[in-house]
């Protein structure tokens, strides 16, 4: 097929652009996406939408103090391009720059159409098409494309609001409010007493980044969350670059840094209570003497039911040394108008707010989608191979891990789907549909992980089963298997 997109005309007559792929998202998934697609399928006729106005995702998106990956970028990056700084956990500036190095080097610029926002997309089997309908949030226009294969790219939470529980009082609070993923430009915290609620990923970010110039951090939680120091830079990894240069030096980063997360994962959910008397340990090292480590850094469940939180160099437990931040574990009893009074009945008095409470989980950007009319209940489909829909033709999606880089699936995905279009193309194959053989298999919920996010949310989501190719696998070895080199056929996968 050429590489030019097709003009069509709808019913009326009117001419209607058509793709071989229309991608949704812009950020790390979508540009490898659109990455793989030139270089394996040069033929095929894409683009990329993004309903913001500039590339990046997640990266772009947060703009809070601190922002960095969780990841090291050696498995967080792509595996067709070297990551060549020095730091291996890097802040959010270094990635978007890596991002668009590689939408640069990978002549990405003109796929990607900014400012156009999916308002649904309906499949017609008839057709053999989608049926994609479009926004354009800087003319308001709306415009109609249609494509042969739908692939969504844009992770499973909201991008225009993020989660903050209701709390009683909070309307008597003087004081400023703010949720991370909606951080102000001009917010002064230098001096002021800041309250950050919340003991995840992005609370751990903040409460280091904030205490450099601010009066006093608080960290409030509800629970503790496992959190362990790692190193900002990977010596290792550094040395592999100098030895090897770029290319094979960062492969050989790479695949160590795989084996050691699946090393720690593994050993965390075979030896739960070893893996916590582990944390503990280097936990108390790097507090103060007398800490109490149990009531603030022990969690009531076992490591990688939640994910575990990476702290580079320590930052987060070198500022409670210097007396910067605190950790306080309490539940909200109300907010006052100095602060939030506590169930123990002490008071946190703050200047700000910060209400690091979560994300709203949404799959596929809540596109409505309908397939021959029906509309399509997430619920009542089961994930194949972690990357289709049971009942939705020349569907697919790119959902990373939660256990690991998320990244490292969002490439093996990629590659399998190019493996796909091109199997089809060469048998003459137009649709391609999985449907679950035994109506029977026992299901469960399709993110199967501890996150309160993803509780909040589970019911509107897809579902997995108990078995391949329905079960989603959090395992990079057992994909590498599924997606990397197994076969793109499968007997609950109809061709047509």
């Amino acid at each position: 097929m050429s590489t030019a997109a097709a003009l069509r005309k709808d019913r009326s007559g009117s001419p209607v652009e058509h793709l071989d792929v229309l991608i949704v998202g812009a950020g790390i998934s979508g540009i490898g996406a659109g990455r793989y697609l030139s270089a394996e399928l040069p033929g095929r006729s894409f683009a990329i939408l993004e309903a913001r106005g500039d590339l990046g995702g997640t990266w772009d998106l947060f703009r809070y103090p601190g922002i960095r990956s969780d990841s090291d970028l050696h498995t967080f990056g792509y595996a067709f391009k070297p990551w060549r700084e020095k730091e291996s956990i890097a802040d959010a500036p270094q990635i978007l720059s890596y991002l668009r190095e590689t939408v640069r080097e990978n002549g990405l610029q003109d796929r990607i159409r900014y400012h156009h926002r999916v308002l649904d997309a309906s499949w017609s089997t008839a057709e053999a098409r989608w049926t994609v309908r479009v926004e354009r949030a800087d003319t308001g226009e709306q415009v109609t494309l249609t494509c042969d294969w739908l692939f969504c790219a844009m992770g499973y939470y909201r991008y225009d609001r993020g989660f903050t529980p209701e709390f009683e009082g909070l309307e008597r609070y003087t004081g400023t409010v703010v949720h991370p993923q909606h951080w102000p430009e001009d917010l002064d915290h230098a001096g002021k007493r800041v309250l950050v609620i919340g003991s995840g990923a992005t609370a751990v970010t903040l409460v280091p980044a904030l205490a450099g110039t601010a009066r006093q951090v608080t960290m409030l939680q509800r629970t503790p969350t496992y959190i362990m120091p790692v190193p900002r830079r990977d010596p290792v990894a550094n040395l592999l670059r100098r030895l090897f240069g770029d290319e094979r030096g960062y492969a050989l980063a790479r695949r160590k840094n795989i084996a050691q997360q699946y090393a720690v994962w593994s050993f965390c959910q075979r030896h739960p209570k070893a893996a916590r008397r582990i944390i503990r340990w280097v936990n108390a090292r790097q507090l103060p003497k007398g800490y109490p480590v149990d009531e603030h850094f022990c969690p009531p469940y076992d490591p990688w039911d939640q994910r575990l939180c990476a702290v580079p160099d320590g930052d987060l437990f070198k500022a409670i040394r210097g007396g910067r931040a605190a950790v306080v574990t309490d539940r909200i009893r109300t907010f006052t108008e100095r602060g939030v009074l506590l169930e123990s009945g002490r008071e946190l008095e703050a200047d700000v707010v910060v209400t690091a409470t979560g994300l709203n989980v949404q799959a596929f950007g809540g596109i409505p989608m309908s397939v021959d009319g029906e509309p399509v209940r997430l619920s009542d489909t089961v994930a194949f191979k972690g990357m289709m829909l049971s009942g939705v033709p020349n569907f697919a999606y790119a959902i990373g891990y939660t256990n690991s880089s998320w990244t490292l699936k969002v490439g093996l995905l990629c590659e399998h789907f190019c493996r796909l279009l091109a199997h089809m193309e060469r048998h003459g194959h137009r649709v391609c549909r999985p449907e679950v053989a035994d109506p029977a298999m026992p299901t469960r919920p399709f993110l199967d992980f501890a996150a309160g996010y993803i509780r909040r949310a589970v019911d509107g989501l897809p579902r997995q089963g108990d078995r391949a190719p329905w079960l989603t696998s959090t395992s990079y070895r057992d994909d590498s298997r599924m997606l990397g080199a197994g076969r793109v056929t499968d007997p609950e996968l109809h061709f047509s």
